[in-house]
């Protein structure tokens, strides 16, 4: 059985930093790759960013270049994503996914 646990979203200010975290438990997680997306109130669900089975290929969205950076420890089955100068716009549920899976996802709240 598939489970997916993030962790690490709050309330941050414009400029601030989060680390976000993901627990991947049923699955081979070496052998897949893995994503973060976030969904805005009123928005459609977005990719963030997507990583390679072995962490050497990274694709983001436009949005979040340069700024989050999605990591992979695959001896511990974790999935993170290190977002710095975050903006109110980054406000957002994140989701950890793995094919069609999803976690319960974890509120990035981004305000002063």
């Amino acid at each position: 059985q598939v489970h997916l646990v993030e962790s690490g979203g709050g309330l941050v200010q414009p400029g601030g930093s989060l680390r976000l975290s993901c627990a991947a438990s049923g699955f081979t997680f070496s052998s897949y790759a893995m994503s973060w997306d976030r969904q805005a109130p009123g928005r459609e669900r977005e990719l963030v960013a997507q990583i390679s089975t072995g962490g050497s290929s990274t694709i983001y969205a436009d949005s979040v270049k340069g700024r989050f950076t999605i990591s992979r420890d695959n001896a511990k089955n974790m999935v993170y994503l290190q977002m710095n100068s975050l903006k109110p716009e980054d406000t957002a549920v994140y989701y950890c996914r793995f094919s069609a899976y999803w976690g319960q996802g974890t509120q990035v709240t981004v305000s002063s």
